[in-house]
């Protein structure tokens, strides 16, 4: 079963009406930033004006804000993943072994969610992106299966995936 691109974003409803209301928020504080710029830029001499640029940064970073969370909201997906359970893949919970197929490290088993960073604010699970190594090498994988991805430092790792089960919120 197809479970979308690596781009799709799998938020529960709870985590989509908080990221649109930080939206709305970030759009109704447009002209009190433009204020706060202008009122700035009157002070004086740009070049050594620090309340300016500072300003003129944060409404950068409030400007990117919009743009990521208009796309993500977007194309988000709300609700459940379309993954039944004992498959990997986004909005899943998963619990996976590190290491040795043979499992003989059992302190090496892990528990997250497999998701948008976003949904890290509606649960106390630790969140992995399914765009990221190893959520793109579990998406798919079957409960009992070893899958290997590498590490951003070029490291081979290689899990066993012990159970996979539909996020509830």
């Amino acid at each position: 079963m197809s479970t979308g691109t690596p781009s799709t974003s799998w938020l529960t409803q709870e985590a989509y009406d908080r990221l649109s209301r930080e939206l709305q928020e970030l759009i109704a504080n447009r002209p009190a930033m433009a204020q706060e710029i202008n009122a700035r830029r009157e002070e004086g001499d740009l070049k050594e004006n620090g309340g300016y640029h500072a300003a003129r940064e944060e409404q950068g970073k409030q400007e990117g804000r919009i743009l990521q969370l208009t796309k993500l909201l977007r194309e988000a997906k709300v609700g459940e993943a379309p993954t039944s359970e004992g498959t990997a893949g986004p909005g899943m919970v998963v619990t996976v072994r590190f290491g040795d197929a043979d499992g003989s490290d059992e302190d090496d088993v892990e528990t997250f969610l497999i998701g948008s960073r976003e949904e890290a604010g509606t649960t106390d699970l630790d969140v992995y992106s399914s765009a990221s190594p190893l959520g793109q090498a579990l998406t798919g994988a079957k409960e009992g299966d070893h899958v290997s991805y590498s590490t951003p430092t070029g490291k081979t790792l290689t899990v066993t995936l012990l159970s996979a089960k539909p996020y509830r919120g």
